[in-house]
């Protein structure tokens, strides 16, 4: 038997529930998996940023086929967790009050509804849960190669950096971040954890679920829960240990002069921003040598909003 969020599961059971964070109306679709046999329980969440699509189509699609009899563990699929932005069509934030799931943590009992969702998952989920697949991608201006972020939590980095490798992903980059929903998990609660970004621009190309829907198998392949003989094919990974996260130096018309995937030189230009009149304002250029993971395509940047990440190749390593 196995207890989850107010709900008991038997071995072999599989339940769809609208959880329920804590604020009054709020919902959150799931499909909740105990298996037949004991093992470990895994999060798999979806539209923590409402506007990234990708990933929602595909949890959905996976969840929907996984078979209990065949799993070796638990699991918990949270289809859309920003259920309110996803329909509001907010980029990122829960549209009551602007709070950031990936940006924001810790959560409040007493707080608001963002508080208050970023609470439910510190009290019901976090102390449960043994790894937490986060899924993301390029938001409404940002153009983004597919890649994964596995957390530095001193304590659960190898576990986190060993899954990552397993991932049908190029691109894997070690991050810092503490106040996310995976990262707060992996500094606070010792749960190790990968957030991957898998397309962009609001859209949710069907390649894209693809990969996000091959991905999960093969993580729950590497975890141990299900076996479905799925393969990586990606060739090379590359692990980037160092990362330039480029802001606007002032508000201006952003012109990049790269893109995703390039490699770039130190002192290259990376872009430039201008005036209303088409004077340039502000050129950016490269600190070191590194690869473009990510860059804002908005014509419009206020002041120290997002520009590009790229990944340096000091430190750098092949796979």
């Amino acid at each position: 038997m196995w207890n989850i969020c107010g709900v008991t599961l038997n071995p072999g059971e599989k339940k769809q529930v609208m959880l329920e964070p804590g604020v009054k109306g709020y919902q959150i679709p799931a499909t909740l998996i105990c298996g037949k046999k004991p093992g470990k329980t895994l999060l798999v969440t979806a539209g923590i940023h409402a506007g990234e699509y990708p990933g929602v189509a595909a949890v959905i699609r996976l969840a929907a086929e996984m078979d209990p009899s065949r799993v070796e563990g638990n699991l918990v699929f949270m289809h859309c967790v920003n259920t309110s932005g996803f329909w509001a069509r907010t980029v990122e934030i829960v549209p009551e009050d602007g709070y950031n799931l990936n940006r924001d943590y810790p959560g409040r009992e007493e707080g608001t509804t963002g508080e208050k969702i970023a609470y439910y998952f510190m009290t019901e989920l976090f102390p449960y849960v043994d790894f937490i697949f986060d899924f993301h991608s390029g938001a409404n201006t940002e153009i983004m190669t597919p890649l994964v972020f596995y957390t530095n939590a001193e304590k659960v980095k190898e576990a986190s950096y060993e899954a990552a490798k397993a991932l049908d992903l190029a691109y894997l980059v070690e991050s810092e971040a503490t106040k996310g929903q995976y990262s707060y998990a992996a500094h606070h609660y010792d749960v190790p954890g990968l957030l991957v970004e898998i397309g962009h621009s609001h859209s949710c190309h069907p390649e894209w679920v693809e990969l996000y829907y091959r991905n999960m198998k093969l993580l729950l392949q590497h975890l141990g829960i299900c076996q479905f003989g799925e393969r990586k094919t990606v060739e090379n990974q590359t692990v980037h240990k160092k990362v330039v996260y480029l802001d606007a130096a002032e508000q201006g018309l952003w012109y990049p002069a790269v893109t995703a995937r390039q490699k770039v030189k130190k002192g290259q230009l990376l872009g430039h921003a201008e005036d209303f009149f088409g004077n340039k304002t502000k050129s950016y250029y490269a600190q070191e040598d590194g690869t473009v993971l990510y860059y804002t395509d908005a014509l419009s940047v206020p002041q120290d909003s997002f520009l590009m990440a790229y990944g340096l190749e000091e430190g750098a390593e092949v796979l």
